[in-house]
């Protein structure tokens, strides 16, 4: 493998900037301590001690799940991996899961800006499938989910780079796994209310603890409610949010947990799809505002409804070996009415050739309504043996989804529109009332069927740590009108790392991707995705010390990735290659809680470009200040450079300035979450095709929880 000079570089300044740390903690090493022996009577033990899925203080977990599927400390996986915990969310105001990744290593987390729709999440380049407790939210196009809501999650886990080999679908990039809210066996419940821009208003709770005397009975009930518009005029965002879970814990040895939820939102599109002009380019009418909606009142909406149910298992049948088994079934529907802008012609200019005031812009009139039922399952037995001086974790497991997608569609392009009507409106001066309803017809029902076997060995010998696994899958996509395909892959990952005295860990590691792609409501499909990745790293943990430091380099590869050059118009890219490096930091030094990171990325080939460059850093101090004490204070900043998909015109680059103050006093909560605190108006990414996005303006939320 061969890396190019500057990942290179900064890798080895990373290094030396480690080295005097890492010397210091050599030369004094910790004496062993004498522990005698004690025989103790058996009892119940519930464990405080941090796990992969249960609450973390701070801004850094020690370990994680997504990158195994087993209780892995994050200094022993040959990956490069990022956890946002449950304190970060909070203290960084997160209402999305976007807004939960922007200081997150590797991620260009707004890749569509402004998105009322879906999550916009690129790593390393690419777009990346979104995992729930381990198990695929969806197979389909952003058309069939629902987003998740950061208020129900425990933690949120970036896995970067290739991960087929554990999840069996997932691109090149990488994946994300969301850590939901579990039962806990001590009492805690809470009450918060939230009011901020575009008259957001909103009111969450959250409860969990014993349900009976023995803790064997464990229970949790996460709520939301909310009204509130966005940053687009007519555009709304309201949810409902119900999701109680239940823990049957009758011995050390066993538990089940039973995990539901009911999700309604009500929301539009907050993306316009304007041309160039106007956004980046110059138009002789000036700069189209950021609120500007050029679709109907009252038709377009963007409407979706979850339900879910599942349950998470686990029994642990000796000292040698535990099985698991994560189920869930979901039921997805949206309604996705639109009409949007016509930036998709040859001329990539504003309008129509006959409008001398570069005002006008044609529409589309779209309207798709689906549904998506999944059923997913992943059950595994994990041993721990040893065979001589080596200790192995080992893994083996099947998982098996099938998603099965129907549902009507309906477009109608600007050169079609019926008679008496027009396509054009007034970007500068919208006049609404022109409404076109698509003629529905049925979408050609589909089924996605997957089946994946995988093993896997985590071996430590004296300091070293390796960790090689091999997966088969095979999956089968039907779609009613074509033919049907099926397709099979082996997946591999291997890695190796030295645990060197003093927290220092060098590794290197190589992994494959492997992902199913259905078809886009016409009939069509396409290839699955298939990717490989080398990747070569460093992972800082000083022994005793609060914070951690990461830095990798990686060259990528990935075919058949889908792009649509036009409404509809798909093409399949034969190969997307990229390389580039990531620096993390990720801790606390004192009373300051702190995330840092810096990428540098290069992606040829791809479907668009990001950002070369993107740094973040983000500190949080706790004070006292004339006696008042709980106090609170952060502040961040978000960097991307300027950048050009192609043929588009360059996104300029961008700072970002983010703020929050907080008092936690007793049970109270009372904090300020300030986003774009400048109130910059930024391009998140002007398209080849022809479109640009807006990036969110100022956002503030205030917001009061009582903890009892």
């Amino acid at each position: 493998m061969k890396f190019p000079v500057r990942p290179a570089w900064a890798l080895s300044t990373l290094a030396v900037a480690m080295s005097g740390a890492w010397a210091q903690a050599v030369a004094t090493p910790e004496p062993a301590a004498s522990v005698p022996e004690t025989s103790l009577p058996g009892v119940k033990v519930r464990g405080s001690a941090e796990t992969a899925t249960g609450p973390v203080s701070g801004y850094r977990a020690k370990r994680a799940i997504s990158a195994t599927k087993t209780d892995t400390p994050l200094r022993e996986v040959p990956q490069s991996i990022t956890v946002v915990t449950r304190d970060q969310i909070v203290d960084q105001g997160a209402t999305t899961l976007q807004d939960a990744l922007n200081y997150a290593a590797g991620v260009r987390s707004d890749a569509y800006g402004l998105d009322s729709r879906s999550d916009g999440i690129r790593i390393r380049g690419t777009a990346i499938p979104e995992y729930l407790d381990g198990l695929r939210q969806s197979f389909g196009y952003y058309t069939s989910s629902t987003r998740a809501d950061p208020y129900t999650l425990e933690r949120i886990e970036v896995l970067r780079g290739p991960s087929a080999m554990l999840f069996g679908q997932g691109s090149t990039g990488g994946v994300v796994n969301m850590v939901s809210k579990r039962p806990q066996a001590e009492a805690s419940r809470e009450i918060g209310v939230q009011y901020g821009s575009h008259d957001r208003k909103q009111v969450q709770a959250d409860f969990t603890g014993p349900l009976t005397a023995d803790g064997d009975w464990l229970y949790r009930v996460v709520a939301v409610a909310r009204k509130s518009d966005t940053q687009v005029d007519y555009v709304r965002d309201d949810r409902a949010l119900l999701a109680p879970s239940l823990t049957w814990r009758p011995n050390g040895a066993t538990s089940l947990t039973l995990m539901a939820l009911a999700q309604k939102d009500r929301s539009g599109s907050t993306s316009q799809f304007f041309p160039w002009s106007g956004v980046v380019l110059d138009n002789p009418n000036g700069k189209l505002p950021t609120n500007r909606f050029i679709g109907e009142p009252g038709w377009d909406r963007y409407d979706s409804d979850r339900r879910s149910i599942g349950w998470a298992f686990e029994h642990r049948v000796d000292d040698t070996w535990t099985v698991r088994q994560n189920t869930r079934y979901s039921i997805n529907d949206v309604d996705y009415f639109t009409h949007y802008g016509d930036s998709f012609s040859s001329s990539k200019d504003f309008g129509d050739p006959d409008d001398a005031t570069e005002r006008l812009i044609g529409r589309y009139a779209d309207a798709t309504i689906t549904r998506v039922k999944m059923l997913s399952a992943d059950q595994h037995v994990e041993g721990h043996l040893t065979t001589g001086e080596a200790r192995h974790t080992l893994l083996a497991g099947l998982d098996l989804a099938r998603s099965a997608t129907t549902g009507e569609s309906g477009i109608v392009s600007p050169d079609y529109y019926p008679a008496g009507t027009t396509a054009s409106i007034d970007a500068y001066d919208p006049v609404y009332g022109n409404l076109v309803v698509p003629a529905m017809s049925q979408v050609a029902p589909s089924v996605v069927r997957q089946g994946g076997l995988y093993v896997q060995d985590q071996v430590r010998f004296g300091r070293w740590i390796g960790v090689a696994g091999f997966r088969h899958d095979r999956t089968r996509n039907e779609t009613t009108g074509t033919e049907t395909t099926s397709s099979h892959a082996t997946t591999k990952r291997f890695g190796v790392m030295y645990d060197l005295p003093g927290g220092l860990t060098p590794y290197v590691g190589y992994s494959e991707s492997f992902s199913v792609q259905l078809n886009r409501g016409i009939g069509q499909t396409f290839a699955p995705l298939r990717g490989k990745q080398w990747e070569a790293g460093l992972k800082y943990e000083p022994v005793g010390g609060g914070y951690s430091l990461n830095a990798a380099a990686y060259d990528l590869r990935e075919k058949n990735q889908i792009s649509e050059p036009q409404p509809n118009v798909y093409d399949v890219l034969a190969e997307v290659k990229g390389h580039g490096v990531e620096l993390e930091a990720k801790g606390a030094l004192g009373a300051l809680d702190m995330v840092a990171h810096y990428n540098q990325i290069h992606v040829d080939d791809t479907i668009e470009t990001v950002p070369t460059h993107q740094a973040s850093l983000w500190g949080s101090y706790r004070f006292a200040l004339g006696g008042v004490s709980g106090l609170r204070a952060g502040a961040g900043v978000r960097w991307f450079s300027a950048f050009h998909d192609h043929e588009a015109p360059t996104t300029p680059s961008v700072t970002l300035l983010d703020a929050m103050v907080a008092w936690d006093v007793e049970r109270w909560r009372v904090a300020l979450n300030v986003s774009n605190l400048t109130d910059k108006v930024y391009v998140s990414t002007c398209l080849s095709r022809g479109d640009c996005w807006f990036g969110s303006r100022r956002n503030a939320v205030a917001s009061v929880t009582y903890r009892f």
